[in-house]
């Protein structure tokens, strides 16, 4: 018999926390909204809210810091005034990156950060959000 004990950690791959159906669901309806024209702030950052809650519960911090700086976002600018990330990589990382701000409320680049939280098995999903969150840091 071993007298040591091994302690394994398992890692929650991020795909498997956007498969959740309510989160799904929270996500479609703000893109239906959008695609009707309806930015309502308020109402946005409450189901963010909601999904923000649901990741917490399936130990995503990820993720969660995206959708809190989001709605943060959202609250304090009423509206998003971020662009969609640039397609260049960054050679090194030491270079500085340049946030992609908009000057007007921008919500095709809201609608591709919701869209890439549908599908987080993705690299380059993952490397987007990234960008958001630190261009939400540097607004």
């Amino acid at each position: 018999m071993c007298k040591s004990i091994r302690k394994i950690k398992f890692a929650v791959p991020y795909y498997i926390i956007m498969e959740n159906k309510q989160a799904l669901k929270l996500i479609e309806k703000i893109q239906k909204e959008l695609f009707k024209d309806n930015f309502e702030v308020l109402e946005i950052v409450t189901d963010l809210k909601k999904l923000r809650e649901i990741t917490l519960d399936l130990n995503n911090p990820f993720v969660t810091k995206a959708l809190r700086l989001a709605y943060q976002h959202l609250e304090n600018n009423n509206g998003f005034f971020i662009g969609i990330p640039d397609d260049e990589p960054v050679d090194s990382k030491d270079a500085q990156v340049e946030t992609n701000i908009s000057v007007e409320n921008n919500v095709e680049s809201f609608n591709y950060f919701l869209s890439l939280l549908t599908d987080l098995d993705k690299k380059n999903n993952i490397l987007d959000l990234k960008e958001y969150n630190k261009a939400f840091l540097a607004y």
